[in-house]
């Protein structure tokens, strides 16, 4: 036994019942000296299924105690609106649901280690994924003292039925099969999805692969229009009801789900290099993105927009990349702020077959006025004034033109 793993005396490990960390409890302590295992789980709003019989289930497999942390109202207050705000997306499409919650996770989790005086921290992403550079960027920049321990890059085991027959030898029930079509994550703002027929681009994702979201074929045949208040970028109020931003977020997931709102398919860019293909259902959050979109078109002048989008694009890969716990995000996270706080106001979306579409939308800070915009006669608006702005906009263009002849 070498000294490196002698010396790891306590194990905080992030624990979710799945066969991985079944398989990883017993594996820690034959492979560190019998260390104490302490089994973490963060309830992000992944829901009561996964949660229920998860302390009786860990014991069972060697942890010496189990911590469930609810740390839903924070992950929407404090990661999720903050986030939306500066209005990242990764990669034109997917509304990083997996990446917003690694950072609150890998936080409460050297919040245990602290708590119990651990001298180690324990994931079980694999080595191929995003998660295990989010997890291990953020236990860099919080609790650089603590060793980090990834059983899939240490053992020899490579397969589901590998994990099953561990197990089994040990005498250590699990309720995993040798079979797993899916790879799923689940937190309060959506599922994803990989895995199976989707690992071929070609196929389209079957039934079987959506849980949250009705097909939109197969969603009411009339639309539903929900009222969304919003203050400084946040979002207050759902038809008229003030609650809170894990309260609103629920709200939005139930009404925008049963109109087959916010599923998309993808083929994004892993971090690691690889590309992956994901089926990712998102309704509450797609409803907020359209609300918040909507007033900032009201609010929002062509530069101060332009600059937003690029907050947003830099944000986006920031989060996706892991890296919450650093300058460069409460940097964006600053810069965004003066902006977001113009977005204030109602907005009214349309919910039909799978669309979440604003058709009302005002704000007390509304930069649209009718008298300017409209087509007819006005009082406040020169047309021949055009012309010498057109002339002094393409000047450069004109000079060239001229340098050429």
């Amino acid at each position: 036994m070498s000294n490196e793993t002698t010396a790891v005396k306590k194990v905080v490990l992030a624990y979710s019942g799945g066969l991985d960390t079944s398989a990883i409890i017993p594996w820690l302590k034959e492979t560190y000296d019998n260390c104490e295992i302490i089994a973490f789980c963060a309830d992000v709003g992944q829901g009561e299924a996964e949660l229920e019989g998860l302390h009786e289930k860990a014991i069972a497999s060697g942890a010496s105690e189990c911590h469930i942390v609810d740390l839903k109202e924070e992950l929407v207050a404090d990661y999720i609106y903050p986030t939306i705000a500066t209005g990242a997306i990764y990669e034109g499409t997917y509304l990083l649901g997996t990446s917003m919650a690694r950072p609150i996770i890998a936080k409460a989790q050297v919040e245990v280690a602290r708590k119990v005086g651990a001298d180690a921290l324990c994931h079980g992403c694999t080595g191929k994924g995003n998660d295990q550079v989010r997890f291990e960027g953020c236990f860099a920049a919080l609790a650089p003292d603590l060793k980090v321990i990834a059983p899939w890059r240490e053992w020899e085991m490579v397969s589901r039925e590998d994990l099953l027959d561990y197990l089994a030898e040990r005498n250590i029930q699990t309720t995993a099969s040798a079979t797993k079509i899916y790879s799923r994550d689940a937190n309060a703002w959506h599922i994803s999805h990989e895995g199976g027929e989707l690992e071929d681009p070609w196929n389209e994702p079957s039934k079987g692969v959506w849980t949250m979201t009705v097909a939109p074929e197969d969603a009411p045949n009339e639309a539903e229009y929900v009222s969304i208040e919003v203050e400084a970028g946040r979002v207050t109020k759902v038809n008229g009801e003030a609650l809170s931003p894990y309260a609103a977020l629920m709200t939005l997931n139930t009404i925008a789900a049963a109109h087959g709102v916010g599923r998309i398919d993808i083929t994004e860019n892993r971090l690691v290099g690889m590309k992956s293909r994901g089926c990712y259902e998102t309704p509450g959050g797609t409803v907020m993105f359209a609300a918040l979109r909507a007033i900032e078109e009201l609010v929002l002048d062509k530069s101060s927009r332009e600059w937003r989008e690029q907050v947003g694009a830099q944000m986006a890969h920031l989060v996706y990349d892991g890296r919450w716990f650093t300058p460069l995000c409460e940097s964006l996270l600053g810069a965004s702020q003066p902006l977001a706080n113009l977005v204030n106001g109602e907005v009214v979306i349309k919910l039909y077959k799978g669309q979440a579409q604003a058709v009302k939308k005002r704000s007390p800070n509304s930069l649209y006025s009718e008298a300017f915009a409209t087509f007819g006669e006005d009082d406040v608006y020169n047309q021949k004034d055009a012309e010498g702005f057109i002339r002094l906009y393409s000047l450069a263009s004109r000079i060239r033109a001229l340098n050429a002849k």
